[in-house]
């Protein structure tokens, strides 16, 4: 069966990509002998989308005359077919690839990010011109053990007991939260797979060498950390806050977001406690049902006066972090000064109170 000159790969793996590629460049060049890659990324800059297709045309319509061919591949090719102009061009050089030649457009982009209409019609031109598409979303937590199995293999090594899963959790393939970066997370685990295969060369790879030689990579996810503080779990949700910030968000930002829960579980308390059902918060809150059942879980582990509590402590965190004190004047802030703050909220209005203060509590909340 002849291989397509002619790829559109897309997707959130980065790595999962960039072995398809050397795939088509294999398959297409001689046994032994791939097809040169030559890449160029399409960049986000309108003006430069005619130099960009000018220079993929010249090496797509180059035919080679001795050795092996060039596979061309386009980065970013989303950026040539956002205006008509750059996209009608691009679908026009896809009939133009000459025997012993490839090209292959990638697109990669975050999970959250959606495909735009625009992507639609290259896709349909691909196929229309005999090429492949493909998609390569990210590795959930499942599908990233059972690659990484046969990733040690082809390594010629083997994971011991635990040994996956334990480095599953230090790259962070277990966050299951849609709003982190996921593009080089496969890339990252084959990095370190590689590394362990250098220092068990032929052997099984342990636990405990996963625990010595890889560090933790989990990234930040702000809806984890909106969901550990309405679940009250104050040591995770601090962990959370602590990987987010290192990775620059600004506290206040946290702040905000963390104010827009607290909001919403005053309402579905309020709600809840009037005698609303939680799939009635669907419609009274606008919320989708899992996001509802979600809040209304959450929602019956707080009680009014506890919510207040936070709401009051929130604003405190926000006023220090902006070096402005309680009393309105100005107080010494930093980083740090932030951080301990933010801290010690968790800890003194988010951590579950002991069964007794929180009766204690819930009766305050009935007599207010």
């Amino acid at each position: 069966m002849t291989t397509p000159a002619l790829a559109l790969f897309r997707g959130e793996d980065t790595y999962a990509v960039e072995r398809a590629v050397a795939r088509l460049a294999a398959a297409l060049g001689e046994p032994g002998v791939p097809l040169q890659r030559w890449r160029v990324e399409a960049g986000d800059e309108r003006s430069a989308a005619d130099r960009v297709l000018d220079r993929i045309a010249e090496h797509v319509g180059t035919a080679p005359l001795f050795g092996a061919g060039e596979l061309v591949v386009v980065n970013g090719v989303a950026a040539l077919v956002r205006d008509r102009g750059p996209r009608e061009r691009l679908i026009a050089l896809l009939r133009t690839v000459p025997p012993g030649n490839g090209l292959v457009l990638v697109d990669i982009r975050e999970g959250s990010a959606r495909r735009g209409a625009a992507a639609d019609p290259l896709g349909e031109a691909v196929e229309a011109a005999g090429g492949t598409v493909a998609s390569f979303p990210a590795m959930t937590r499942d599908r990233m053990t059972g690659w990484l199995a046969e990733r040690a293999a082809e390594l010629g090594v083997r994971l011991g007991p635990g040994a996956a899963q334990e480095l599953c959790q230090r790259i962070g393939a277990q966050v299951r939260e849609g709003d982190i970066d996921r593009r080089l997370q496969t890339s990252l685990a084959n990095g370190e797979l590689e590394k362990l295969a250098l220092y068990r060369p032929g052997g099984t790879i342990t636990r405990e060498d996963v625990i010595a030689l890889v560090p933790e990579a989990v990234p930040g996810s702000a809806w984890a950390l909106l969901d550990a503080v309405g679940g009250r779990q104050a040591g995770v949700a601090a962990g959370l806050a602590e990987r987010l910030l290192a990775e620059g968000t600004p506290l206040q930002v946290l702040v905000a977001r963390l104010h827009g829960r607290l909001r919403e579980l005053v309402l579905a308390v309020d709600h809840l406690a009037s005698g609303m059902r939680p799939p009635d918060l669907v419609r009274t809150m606008r919320l989708q049902p899992f996001r509802a059942q979600r809040l209304a879980e959450q929602a019956a582990m707080w009680t009014a006066t506890e919510l207040d509590a936070a709401v009051e402590g929130l604003v405190a965190v926000d006023l220090a972090s902006k070096g402005i004190g309680d009393d309105g004047a100005p107080v010494p802030t930093s980083d740090e000064r932030s951080r301990l703050a933010l801290d010690l909220w968790l800890a003194e209005r988010v951590a579950r109170l002991p069964s007794d203060q929180r009766r204690a509590a819930a009766r305050d909340s009935v007599r207010a």
